[in-house]
């Protein structure tokens, strides 16, 4: 947890630093979020995934919108993403039990 509260800390000294914070509401980080994850499916579009991966560099940063957008969310909402990742991974293992869910190849 420590490493994400470095990572929290430097995103929000970045956006300090511009004095963001203003434009930073839940409804504009949450149509962020949106966009982001639009252009990440962009790499993807039309390609395989072999294809898609050549331009690894332009993944990571999309990934990393996508990412700092919702730790700001989450930030905003006083929620701390470890914990909301763990209440979440104990809904789906209740509703998905690895003995009817387990996948077969």
């Amino acid at each position: 947890m420590e490493n994400k509260n470095r990572s929290m800390d430097r995103i929000n000294q970045f956006r300090d630093e511009r004095n963001w914070r203003q434009f930073h509401n839940e409804k504009d980080l949450d149509l962020s979020i949106s966009i982001e994850a639009a252009e990440l499916l962009e790499i993807f579009q039309w390609k395989t995934s072999e294809e898609a991966l050549k331009d690894f560099e332009h993944l990571k940063e999309e990934i990393a919108d996508v990412l700092i957008y919702s730790y700001m969310l989450a930030d905003n909402l006083n929620l701390d993403i470890d914990e909301i990742i763990q209440e979440k991974l104990i809904k789906n293992n209740l509703k998905y039990p690895v003995d009817q869910s387990r996948g077969l190849k």
